[in-house]
């Protein structure tokens, strides 16, 4: 029976309760089925088939719920113009982290200039590129539905939530004391859930927003053991599926972590060797799996590269094969982002090299170009 019919004690009303209960769920459907429910679902398999549960709409069930910093629909809101919106004024990247596209517009979080720049092409110089915000201290990724986009301010431990209206792009809400070093934040759309992932203390912070409203609210809050009693440095999360995988900077045994998504409980474990335990990424394209390094187990960058293997298990043997060539090398690659059917790769220590291009196919990585 629906929790909200518990209250409910036998009286002489117990025959229209027990009906009400008992149709309740039929009507619920043939609302969904209409188009008209506004309960999200989820998926449940029985071994036979795909069926859907009803889940709870973020703004009934939640933990938190995101600090409102401005109104863009309130009648006293003041919008600017397109036009007016501040230009880069840096001739160069400082230590960009990510690289991502949202419709037609493309971003790039800028961390050690402290903001993140949008513009619609990636030919023009960076002087044409617009800031979207410059309230951040090294931030690192942005994340977006197409309805909030959200950005980790690394430093201040917290989310800002943008909205934009008219081209332009508005701080409208904050949540703040999100762990240690938020470094990651990724939409996923299968479960209609940002996973904002705190790099020093091992949490994931679950958002969700209710379905066209874009009011964010944290949903769940999960420490990730091991990884948030070991003094680990991680840099970043991957999903797949069901599946999630952690770059483990752990201490004296550095790993890959495979979890389970909906409990993040750690289904697998695969040893890497010291020369590549600063892991920074894994990206998964087609039968293999790629990694940037970032140092070696006692932090030398001069170890940071891009390795190839189609099973991670055999990784602590030494069974991979180093890519970076296909680079200049003598850099340190970063984040790797999937738009329009190719990858960019955003890396640093190498100038005028911050942001490249490329493809993989069967054969690996092809058509390498440097962007910025």
């Amino acid at each position: 029976m629906n929790k909200r019919f518990q209250k409910y004690r036998i009286s002489k009303h117990m025959l229209s309760y027990c009906f009400f209960a008992l149709t309740l769920p039929f009507f619920c459907g043939m609302l969904t089925a209409c188009g008209t429910g506004t309960t999200p679902t989820a998926s449940v398999t029985d071994g036979s088939s795909t069926k859907k549960e009803p889940g709870p709409l973020p703004s009934v069930e939640h933990l938190r719920a995101f600090t409102v910093v401005q109104d863009i629909d309130s009648e006293g809101f003041s919008p600017v113009s397109a036009e007016s919106v501040p230009r880069n004024t840096c001739s160069d990247l400082s230590v960009p982290t990510y690289v991502t596209k949202v419709e037609d517009t493309y971003f790039i979080v800028d961390c050690y200039h402290n903001q993140v720049i949008y513009h619609d092409n990636l030919t023009d110089p960076l002087t044409d590129w617009q800031i979207m915000t410059d309230e951040i201290d090294k931030g690192h990724t942005l994340a977006s539905d197409g309805l909030v986009y959200l950005v980790d301010d690394t430093e201040g431990n917290r989310i800002l939530v943008f909205e934009k209206k008219d081209g332009v792009f508005y701080h409208t809400q904050t949540l703040d004391a999100v762990g240690n070093r938020p470094h990651y934040i990724l939409y996923d759309a299968p479960t209609d859930t940002f996973y904002v992932w705190s790099s020093m203390s091992g949490e994931m912070f679950l958002c969700r927003h209710d379905p066209g409203e874009p009011h964010m609210y944290l949903t769940k809050h999960v420490s990730v053991h091991p990884l948030s009693e070991k003094d680990a440095y991680v840099r970043s999360f991957t999903i797949d599926g069901d599946d999630i995988y952690f770059v483990s900077g752990i201490p004296g045994s550095p790993a890959i972590l495979q979890a389970d998504l909906s409990t993040f409980a750690i289904t697998e474990t695969y040893p890497v060797p010291d020369s590549i335990a600063g892991m920074v990424q894994l990206t998964i394209a087609g039968d293999a799996f790629y990694i940037t390094v970032s140092t070696d187990i006692a932090g030398n960058q001069d170890a940071a590269t891009m390795i190839r293997t189609e099973d991670l298990s055999q990784l602590a043997e030494g069974a991979y094969e180093d890519v970076y060539a296909n680079f200049i090398g003598g850099g340190t690659p970063y984040y790797i982002t999937l738009i329009d059917n190719s990858y960019y790769l955003t890396e640093h220590r190498i100038p005028g090299h911050a942001v490249w291009k490329f493809d993989i196919t069967g054969n690996g990585i092809s058509n390498v170009e440097s962007i910025y």
